[in-house]
């Protein structure tokens, strides 16, 4: 069975051929596996860390097609569902020249949405060390009850639970719900990747640290800021402070902060302590940059995600 269990979408990312290529004008896409929680159950799969996929996709060539992407990866799909009442969920993804990204998502009464509380498999999380799950299935019902019996069972048998707050703002009705639904996620969380969007977004405070403690509860173990190309900022209880990210070219932004909560959440498991201490946190966290700048040097999320080898050469190449 896995160590991390990750919940959420599961969905095609259509990338114009062309970094700058307008996708409405675009002729060519790639197609690629994506969906955040997928991202990191592909990218803890990379570097050796045992993970499990539990979502739903449709019954269909898109659905099929993410299955094998995240079984040629070495993830445990055995918690997926399939589903013939609704289709795949679909993105377009805008890279500008720089790499940076916008999404146009078809997602009305997608597959994910109806992933249901029946449909948890609840002995893959009994397995597990960590569940980890984003905000994007807090959306609608009933894949929220669905993430929310999740946690439930995840706290009744003591994982950590790990949340990324990824805020699509388009996708929820308002500003108002897409703040209380990610707060919503973040009340249960006990280690917390946050991007600064999202962190200035839920406390209309621009200084990462200041956002970041206004956002800390009582369970948190640990969060981290991502800050792009100024590294990470990371919190404990009583502690914090900031690690350098890495200067690459980037071509493709997509799946970063994923592949950054994949080498954090790795990071925490490499050994039997249940709590993430602060003497270790900025090791990770250099990891975990190191992931994140990895996968902006190549197109897609899940395809860009780098093996373990891979990692560790880029991590001697820069010390």
């Amino acid at each position: 069975m896995a160590d991390v269990v990750c919940v959420g979408e599961l969905l095609i990312d259509f990338v114009p051929a062309g970094a700058g290529d307008d996708p409405a004008r675009s002729d060519t896409y790639r197609r690629a596996a994506g969906g955040a929680p997928a991202n990191v159950a592909a990218g803890l799969a990379r570097v050796g860390t045992t993970s499990a996929f539990m979502g739903q996709v449709g019954d269909d060539m898109f659905g099929r097609f993410l299955a094998a992407a995240l079984q040629a990866d070495g993830v445990d799909v055995s918690p997926l569902r399939f589903t013939r009442a609704a289709r795949t969920m679909l993105a377009f993804v805008s890279l500008a020249a720089n790499g940076e990204r916008e999404f146009l998502f078809y997602r009305d009464s997608s597959a994910d949405m109806l992933f249901a509380p029946v449909d948890v498999d609840e002995a893959a999380i009994r397995a597990a060390r960590i569940l980890h799950f984003g905000s994007i299935s807090l959306i609608a019902e009933p894949s929220s009850a669905a993430t929310l019996h999740a946690i439930g069972i995840a706290r009744e048998h003591g994982l950590r639970l790990s949340y990324d707050p990824n805020l699509r703002l388009d996708l929820w009705r308002d500003a108002d719900a897409a703040r209380n639904g990610l707060m919503l996620g973040l009340s249960h969380a006990q280690i917390v990747k946050v991007g600064l969007e999202e962190a200035s977004f839920l406390t209309g405070i621009d200084d990462p640290l200041r956002a970041a403690r206004s956002l800390w509860h009582a369970d948190m173990m640990a969060m981290v800021v991502t800050m792009g190309t100024g590294g990470c900022l990371w919190l404990t209880r009583e502690d914090h402070g900031v690690v350098p990210g890495f200067a690459v070219a980037a071509v493709d932004t997509t799946g970063a902060g994923d592949a950054f909560t994949a080498g954090l959440l790795s990071g925490t498991l490499e050994t039997n302590d249940p709590c993430v201490h602060a003497n270790r946190l900025p090791a990770i966290c250099r990891r975990a940059n190191a992931m994140g700048a990895l996968t902006t040097t190549r197109f897609g999320a899940i395809p860009a995600l780098p093996g373990r080898a891979a990692l560790q050469a880029f991590l001697d190449s820069n010390v």
